[in-house]
């Protein structure tokens, strides 16, 4: 596992484009993360994501692209959602989507002023299902949804407070 002062982040810049969208592998990985693109993901399809989202950021691990994430729904003062979270093929298991989304809560809490932070999860992306949990969120409720194929799929949904930071 990357130990997590070795990774950095910033904002996502057009230039970083063609490197994230080699990161879902398949079609499935590419539904777990973005539900309405198509495979392959497109640089063009994925800049259209951006410029409806909020705060697309990526995580750095040894100078390359190594995680992507954004906000799809943003209250200001009450909540953000967390879409798009992706993570390098090369990147996996180490920490880097444990990093990324601590990063996007402190957004949420610095850029809207949010008390909850709120992520989807579709049932077969089992790393996510793992992920959240772990990670302090609870289970909000499931919703269906169908899949790119007309199957039906459930959306697990959850929540976490973001208690505001505390200054050192």
């Amino acid at each position: 596992m990357t130990h997590p002062s070795t990774l950095s982040h910033r904002p996502a810049t057009a230039t970083d484009l063609p490197t994230i969208v080699t990161f879902p592998q398949d079609a499935n990985e590419l539904f777990f993360a973005y539900p309405k693109a198509n495979w392959p993901l497109s640089v063009g399809q994925l800049a259209a994501s951006m410029a409806e989202r909020r705060d697309s950021t990526v995580v750095v691990s040894e100078g390359r692209v190594a995680g992507f994430a954004n906000f799809y729904q943003w209250q200001h003062g009450d909540f953000c959602a967390l879409g798009n979270l992706m993570v390098a093929p090369w990147a996996r298991g180490q920490g880097v989507a444990h990093y990324l989304v601590a990063v996007m809560e402190r957004l949420a809490r610095e850029h809207y002023k949010a008390t909850r932070m709120k992520v989807s999860c579709f049932n077969a992306n089992s790393a996510g299902l793992l992920l959240y949990p772990k990670l302090g969120y609870l289970l909000d409720g499931i919703v269906e949804r169908r899949d790119p194929q007309g199957a039906r799929v459930a959306l697990v949904q959850f929540g976490k407070a973001l208690k505001a930071e505390t200054a050192a």
